[in-house]
Parts: structure tokens; sequence; C-alpha cells
């Protein structure tokens, strides 16, 4: 059976007034749908967001990208496999957080893209443009190889005519101050956007005693390149940091040659925190004595590789290798013979000692100021040094020399200044060594 429900009108009622009632109960009824509705939204992409991920080889992505939101889920192994697989695309200068190559392991990733963008740096009077995707000053100065101070300032504004700047953004850097700050006997490099001593002093958060003094007084303006002092007259102890100077050791490579130089681990200077008494009168420090020293970061040791090749060398090696020199000097076969009987009596090719021609004084003196002095090419080259300038007499008159007995006779008359020469017996040791060679 159908059951009815009766409803009663008020009879006294106005047509107007039931139509009104009938508008409110509808618009009503349209914000309740649309609160339904945004409700029901919300719900869904947040349920999306926790339950859209069907294996353990999808993420999903939600973007960022300047200011547009949108998400996706991708099985792809890195950030930029995603992006291109979403047909996402970037420009060369744009970033990301995170990086494009970072491996895609998490369920879920919040992912900002930042476009590069043309930005203007005014520095001063010079005027830099460059294509950035950073949105610090700080950043966006490193990337242009720009260099800060602490008390710097930078401001980003928009520009007030993108079409003659070419840029929208504008960056203005205004630079601080530079000058030389004697702070209680430790002299630094300081900046300050202060205009004078006493707002600089302010602007470092640095209170003076009554037994403190500065000069120039506070109310000098400040100005690029200019000292100031801050002292404390009578004894006083300051401390400092200062670096220790790092050790360098040298290990000799026999195979390689003079002067080689490779730097296998660097060298790093320590550092030590220092107290020192000081007495100061007027600003100028009367005297100084170290109390107190505390090692804060040991150094580290710089090994060097150098060439040492000839240093290790035998008589016999030496021999063969003054052979070759001497030819390669221009001398003739039997020049260089007269050569070497000379070098074989004198100390048989053997490099300690007074060297292979057994100099002496002062001559040995400038060989020691040598480096390596003790290396076969170091004593063969100070020869052939010897033999261009002081000693030049010697060298022309052994390169008219066409016999072995004639170029032996001249190095040993006009070089070496033997004493006891025992002629006979160079001559000899030259008649050998080109028998030999």
């Amino acid at each position: 059976m159908i059951r009815t429900r009766e409803v009663e009108f008020d009879t006294n009622m106005s047509p107007l007034q039931i139509t009104s009632r009938k508008y409110h109960a509808i618009f009503f009824a349209v914000l309740c749908a649309l609160a339904l509705f945004g409700i029901y939204a919300a719900t869904i992409r947040s349920a999306h967001a926790e339950s859209s991920v069907v294996s353990a080889d999808e993420h999903i992505i939600t973007l960022h990208d300047d200011g547009i939101e949108r998400g996706f889920i991708t099985g792809a192994k890195t950030l930029r496999a995603a992006l291109q697989e979403a047909d996402i695309r970037l420009d060369e200068n744009d970033r990301t957080e995170p990086g494009l190559d970072e491996p895609l392991v998490a369920p879920s990733y919040e992912v900002n893209i930042y476009r590069a963008r043309p930005v203007i740096i005014r520095d001063g009077s010079s005027e830099t443009k460059v294509i950035t995707a950073y949105r610090t000053g700080e950043q966006i100065a490193k990337q242009a190889d720009i260099s800060l101070q602490d008390e710097d300032v930078i401001a980003l504004t928009p520009s007030r005519d993108i079409i003659a700047d070419g840029a929208a953004e504008i960056m203005t850097i205004d630079r601080a101050t530079p000058f030389t700050f004697v702070f209680y006997g430790k002299t630094t490099q300081s900046y300050t956007q202060a205009t004078t001593v006493a707002e600089m002093l302010k602007e470092k958060s640095i209170t003076m005693t009554a037994a403190d003094v500065a000069q120039p007084s506070g109310s000098t303006p400040i100005v690029a390149g200019m000292t100031i002092s801050l002292w404390r007259n009578g004894i006083q102890t300051v401390t400092h940091e200062e670096d220790i100077a790092f050790e360098t050791e040298q290990v000799r490579d026999v195979n390689r040659e003079r002067g080689y130089k490779e730097v296998k681990t660097p060298g790093v200077n320590g550092k030590r925190t220092v107290t020192y008494e000081i007495n100061m009168l007027n600003g100028v420090e009367v005297s100084r004595k170290e109390i107190n020293s505390n090692v804060t970061t040991q150094p580290v040791k710089q090994v060097e590789i150098i060439g040492a090749k000839g240093s290790f060398t035998t008589p016999s090696e030496n021999e063969k290798i003054t052979w070759g020199f001497l030819i390669s000097q221009g001398f003739s076969r039997e020049q260089t013979a007269g050569i070497m009987g000379n070098l074989k009596q004198e100390h048989g090719f053997r490099t300690d000692g007074d060297g292979l021609a057994q100099w002496t004084g002062g001559r040995k003196a400038a060989l020691m100021a040598l480096p390596d002095p003790y290396n076969i090419y170091t004593q063969l080259e100070f020869m052939m040094s010897e033999l261009n300038g002081r000693y030049s007499g010697a060298k022309n008159a052994i390169l008219v020399s066409t016999t072995v007995e004639a170029a032996t006779i001249a190095f040993q008359n006009k070089y070496e200044g033997c004493g006891i020469c025992v002629q006979d017996r160079r001559i000899q040791y030259a008649y050998d060594i080109l028998a030999s060679h």
C-alpha cells in the first residue's frame, strides 16, 4: 500500500513569499553541492597521492614548475628520464631539485624546476648579463664568478625597462668600503657599509672601554684604503691564529731528467693559536712576548718527486755520459778523448769530493752553489760554462787540435792548470778512451 505524506500550506502566504523560499532552498542546495565536490576532489587527490603507486618500480612525481603544479607516475630510473618520458623540456641552464641524474628510489618525490632567465648584474661601473636559474644574489654572483664580501649588500629588483635592459631582473651590488683594521695589534683587511669610524665599530659590535683608543676619531668619515687602529694602552694579552709552515720532502728519482718535479702530496699549512703579552703606548707596540701556544691543526708535509738522473752514477757510467755530452758540444772524437784523458787522471770520472775536474777555491764554490752539484750532468754543464766563458781560450785551443795528444795538452795547460800533471799518463788515458769508443 502506498502511503502519502500530506503537507499543509499556509493559505495566508502570498505567492511572492512562496517563490522566495523556493529560491533560497535551491541556492542552499547548490552551495552544499559545491562544498561536497571540493571535499571530494581533495580526498580523491590525497588518496591518489597516497595510493597511486601500483608497483615498487614506479614513483609518484609532483612537479612544481614556475608556480604550476602537476603530477604523474613514472617507472623511470632518474628524474631526467622521467621528465623526458613526460615530455617536459628543460633548457641547459635550468636547474632541478633533486638533480636530474639522481636515482629515483623513493615512492614519491616533490620536484622543483627552476627556470633560467636573464639577469643583469650591476657592480659599480661594470655590468654583466647572465642566464641563471638561481634565485639568490650569492648564488648568482658565484655563477658569474664575482667575489663578494660578507658586508656587500645585494638587491634583486624587477627591471623598469625590460626592452632596454634585455632582462626582467636586475641584481645590484652595493660594495662595502675596504679599509685596514689594526685591532689590538692584529692587522686585517676589513670591509664596512658604515660612513664613519663610530658607525663601523657599532656595525661590528665593538664596545670600547675607557682604556681603549681609536684612531682616527669616531666622527672621521671612512674612505677606501684608510687605516683604523684600536688599541688599549698598557700591558695586555692578545690571541692570534697563525700558520705553521709545512715541510717539504724531496724524493729523488734517478729515472727522471734533472728539472723534473712532481708534487705527490701537496703541503698544507697547519694552524696554531698563540697568546702574546704586549705593551702598547699611544698606539705603538713597545714589546711583545709569547706566553702560550696551542697547535690546533698539524701541517701536512709536501712530498715532491724530483728528477735526479745522473746523481747516482758509477765512474764507468760517467765515462759514457761524458763522451756523449762532449761529442754533442761539437768536439771531435780526438778532442773529446783528449779532454777525457785529463778527467780520468784528475778524479777517475768520479763526481764526489772536488768533482770531475777537481775544482778548488772559488770555482768549486760556484759549482757547489748549483742545484744538485754532485750530479754528472751538473758538473759537465758547469765545465762547459767555464769553457764558454773565462776559459774560452782553452776551448779554442782544443778546437784547433787535430790529434789526441795536442787536445790533451791544450786542456791540461789551459783549463786544468795542474801542479804535477803526469802528462804521459793523461795522453795514454786519452788514447785508451778513444779506442774504447
